[in-house]
């Protein structure tokens, strides 16, 4: 049968592939045929419900809707007969009758107004529909205003909302003329479960949903009023999304989502309304200098007057003061005294180039970044077990999934656009396994939700494992094939029965049981995991079981089938590839071979540097407090909000000889600074990012650093030819090629290419665009098998008792990123979500005496903060979940600094504490 159709459209004979539309045939040909119901991007459907499409089709009585109407073959259609041409007109003059007028109009640029002049429409003869029946205006979201006197019904943002992001907020309401979009059971926007992901905005093609920021005082607005537009990509999570920055007056006025691969042209709040936090007047803008009459350092300096501890400095000064403090150091004490944590907020250049100048610079690896404190179990048990540190597949895969678990992870909040697919897996038919101490945002999705205690996921695992090995559930030719240590594994699951293990986990044995047999019965199963996963003291053995699960069912490089640990940050695994590491060079090399360190040498033209591997961020803290290293440069990170036992972490930094802090914004970290140097945010740079997907971006400029404020790599640039490194770096592109001298995952992935492409490493070829997923032909390992590795059953450092009765675990909120420095300082991110927050089950507040709203105090052995509570019936009664965003009640005062072995990643995720009602009512410490 053929998949080509050949018929004729406007008098020429035209070939289509099956299953086109008219509309996309003739679109495809240069060819405008109105629409406005119909949206032509990735995830919508055509409706055929505007009629502004309508075509003729020969022998047919009446018109047809080209977009949802397929050619036949030796059919013959006309576009521009007087009939159609008309009939469109008809149907444009009869919407823009109740339309307020161009000039006074919520979005003079929108979408319909650029079809009525396709259709020669400016006016209408039609009498406008009565105020009365026009619904009020609603402005009571604070980043979208809903404007329906411009509404022409066309479904697109129910679509936006049920369908593309899944979110199930907006629903038509109404009959014939009176229907409009609805949030919940007509409840006003703002006060309605809307998320605010903006896709119904954006998909808006009339300006009755806008962004408030876009409108005036009146309610007006242009969405084209800008002067530039840039291609960039989103800096906050892993997922990766593809922006357009809109600038007007050199600020970014509007951010729309673009087709990229990872986002199809979609967002959540983050990305499309916290971009404002680049224009905000705590921005550092020059150089500063501590002043000799400071008090002492602690967290003491008002973002909003700098001038009470530090004075501004030329550029000139502030590095060659830098440099002079860096290079004295090394002299006085070894270069050891000196230490550096790098930024996942950054460009692969520029963490390239981090790491190459602690070691060039000082002869050792005591460099490292913030993946230690999320990822890093994850990517020690992968390379240990399958040979590489990435993702086996891209989170896209999941289309071909019939199985997917997540699991330690809450994508609705922590990965929204990455949840979006997620979500239309489940509503496509596919087997959602949610598991997880809370009962995270996708449980109204899952097949199973699988609630289990904190800190007992081995348990859980093996439990699962265990059945697929004593049902014969798994892979025994894939085994054979492609692994290795399979009969020791098999031989430690045997005492790890769901009975014995349903009281350590909290899971029933017949829940167990269900959830092996989905998952090994799936034709093609992912599983994603995030941080409830890693951030443990057994963090790399809750990913070893979950490798094993992966590898015992063969559900590791076929399509649809994978390992995704979902990374947090905007470019975590683009800061890691490049060797922001202190074990690994870029690509994972070891810092121990003698002959990878020579083919790093060679390159930067240096002597060599130390063969051992380094300290990681919690233990450089530790040797600062212990007083063996005296300087550092920390470059867009904040561990004085993020490191564990934060109290300690402070002390540490007050402690130091030379701090040199390069940052955007003055933070908790540079507080304790000596030298800050105003740094670029990511909208404001050149270079390379690469999100969990291993999808390799550009990034570009969209408007200059403010100030004197430099892109980062031209900072690290000039201080190291300041201590004496032959750095000549003129462009970004150097660097990068730079980096692909020695990186194999760069293969075929070049700078020309770059600038109009998105590649997934590895590329095969020159035109390749990159293997979503990989392994399928054997593991990089000895003899190509991947390994099984058992694990045990060990419990948390920290157990609950009578002194510190509950468990306290972190994470995020969807408003807010990583210690909040960025999207605390976003207009809208804050309005929605301006106060530290914590979360308990409603029935824990009721023994307590306590209200939704009150103050309570939580006290672990590390320390107290006083917080807000609120009630969540998906927080387990003895349990209390605290966001780490707030400074003005910082989870990790509390959180517990013991370490996993192997990953050197502290137990964020599991803390014993004590709640308690608050005397006051003022958030402290």
């Amino acid at each position: 049968m053929s998949n080509s159709i050949t018929f004729t459209l406007d008098g020429k004979e035209v070939t289509a592939e099956a299953g086109m539309s008219i509309w996309e045939v003739a679109n495809g040909r240069g060819l405008k045929i109105p629409h406005l119901c119909h949206k032509p991007a990735q995830g919508y459907r055509p409706d055929g419900n505007c009629r502004a499409c309508m075509v003729e089709i020969e022998g047919e009585r009446v018109l047809a809707a080209s977009c949802i109407r397929e050619p036949a073959e030796g059919m013959v259609v006309t576009t521009n007969n007087a009939r159609a041409e008309g009939a469109r007109k008809m149907v444009m003059e009869l919407l823009v009758a109740d339309q307020p007028k161009q000039e006074e109009a919520h979005d003079k640029s929108s979408h319909l107004w650029d079809m009525a002049e396709l259709n020669g429409v400016s006016e209408s003869r039609f009498p406008k529909l009565e105020k009365a029946r026009i619904p009020l205006l609603d402005d009571t979201h604070v980043a979208m205003s809903v404007n329906l006197d411009a509404c022409i019904s066309c479904n697109l943002c129910v679509q936006a909302c049920r369908e593309v992001q899944v979110n199930d907020v907006i629903g038509m309401a109404g009959r014939g003329h009176d229907a409009y979009p609805v949030f919940d059971v007509a409840d006003p926007m703002g006060q309605s479960s809307c998320v605010a992901c903006g896709e119904c905005v954006q998909a808006c093609p009339t300006g009755a949903l806008m962004p408030s920021a876009v409108l005036d005082d009146a309610g007006q607005g242009d969405s084209k009023d800008f002067d530039s537009e840039t291609e960039s990509v989103c800096p906050f999570c892993g997922v990766g999304c593809k922006v357009s920055l809109k600038v007007k007056d050199g600020k970014v006025k509007l951010v729309e989502g673009i087709n990229g691969p990872a986002n199809e042209g979609r967002l959540c709040v983050k990305g499309r309304f916290g971009f404002d936090y680049i224009h905000h007047p705590h921005r550092l803008t020059k150089p500063l200098i501590r002043r000799d009459d400071a008090p002492p350092k602690g967290l003491n300096v008002d973002p909003g007057n700098l001038g009470t501890h530090f004075r501004e400095a030329t550029w000139e000064e502030a590095m060659d003061l830098a440099a002079k403090g860096l290079v004295g150091l090394k002299d006085e004490h070894g270069g050891r005294s000196v230490a550096g944590f790098g930024s996942a907020k950054c460009t692969n250049e520029e963490a390239y180039l981090f790491q190459k100048f602690i070691r060039q610079g000082f002869k050792h690896n005591n460099v490292d970044h913030c993946t230690r404190l999320c990822h890093a179990s994850s990517v020690a048990a992968l390379i240990e077990n399958v040979g590489s540190g990435a993702v086996t597949a891209t989170f896209n895969e999941i289309e071909n999934s019939d199985v997917a678990i997540i699991i330690g992870s809450n994508p609705i909040e922590n990965h929204p656009v990455a949840a979006t697919y997620f979500k239309q897996f489940t509503k496509r038919g596919g087997k959602l396994i949610v598991m997880d101490p809370r009962g995270v945002g996708m449980r109204r999705f899952a097949e199973e939700m699988v609630q289990f205690r904190p800190g007992a996921d081995v348990s859980m695992l093996n439990a699962i494992m265990n059945v697929i090995v004593e049902e014969g559930l798994y892979d025994e030719a894939y085994i054979e094939k492609y692994t290795e240590n399979w009969e020791a594994e098999k031989a430690h699951l045997a005492q790890f029965t769901p009975e014995a293990m349903s009281g350590i986990c909290g899971v029933s044995p017949e829940q167990l049981r269900r959830v092996a047999r989905i998952y090994a019965n799936g034709k093609a199963a992912l599983i994603f995991w995030g941080m409830g996963i890693s951030q443990h003291i057994h963090g790399t053995d809750n990913s070893r079981c979950l490798i094993s699960l992966a590898l015992m069912t063969g559900n590791v490089g076929k399509p649809g089938a994978g390992l995704h640990p979902l990374r947090g940050q905007n470019n975590v695994q683009g800061a890691s590839d490049a060797g922001l590491i202190p074990m690994f060079l870029p690509d994972y090399q070891s810092v121990m071979d003698d002959g990878i360190r020579k083919s790093f040498t060679d390159v930067w033209d240096s002597d060599d540097f130390s063969n051992e591997k380094g300290l990681t961020v919690t233990e450089i803290v530790d040797q600062v407090y212990a007083g063996n290293i005296k300087g550092m440069y920390i470059q867009g990170e904040n561990p004085a909000m993020s490191d564990p036992d934060a109290g300690h972490a402070r002390e540490a930094f007050a402690k130091l000889d030379l701090m040199i802090v390069q940052d955007i914004f003055l933070t908790e970290t540079a507080n304790f600074a000596d030298i800050i140097l105003p740094a670029s945010t990511l909208y404001e740079k050149n270079g390379t990012v690469s999100n969990t997907n291993r999808q390799v971006q550009r990034v570009r400029p969209a408007v200059a650093p403010p100030g004197e404020a430099r892109e980062d790599w031209k900072i690290t640039t000039e201080l190291a030819q300041r201590i004496g490194l032959n750095w000549g770096y003129t462009d970004v592109s150097e660097v990068f090629n730079e980096m692909k001298l020695n990186m194999k995952s760069l293969d075929n992935i070049t700078w020309e290419r770059l600038k109009t492409e998105t590649i997934t490493y590895p590329s095969l070829h020159e035109t390749d665009p990159g293997q979503a997923i990989v392994f399928g032909d054997g593991f990089p390992r000895p003899e190509g098998r991947a390994k099984f590795t058992p694990a045990s059953v060990i419990a948390p450092d920290e157990a609950p008792d009578a002194e510190y009765p509950m468990i306290m675990t972190t994470g995020r909120q969807l408003e807010h990123w990583h210690t909040g420095s960025m999207t605390r300082r976003s207009k809208v991110l804050d309005a929605v979500e301006p106060e530290a927050n914590c979360s308990l089950n409603p029935r824990t507040l009721k023994l307590m005496g306590v209200e939704p709203g009150d103050m309570v105090r939580l006290s672990t052995r590390r320390g107290s903060i006083e917080i807000m509570a609120r009630a969540d019936r998906a927080i387990a009664e003895d349990m209390v979940f605290v966001p780490f965003a707030y400074v003005e009640a910082a989870a990790n005062i509390l959180t517990n600094p013991a370490i996993d072995p192997y990953g050197k990643i502290p137990e964020f995720k599991f803390a014993a504490v004590r709640v308690e009602k608050a005397e006051g009512q003022i958030a402290a410490e």
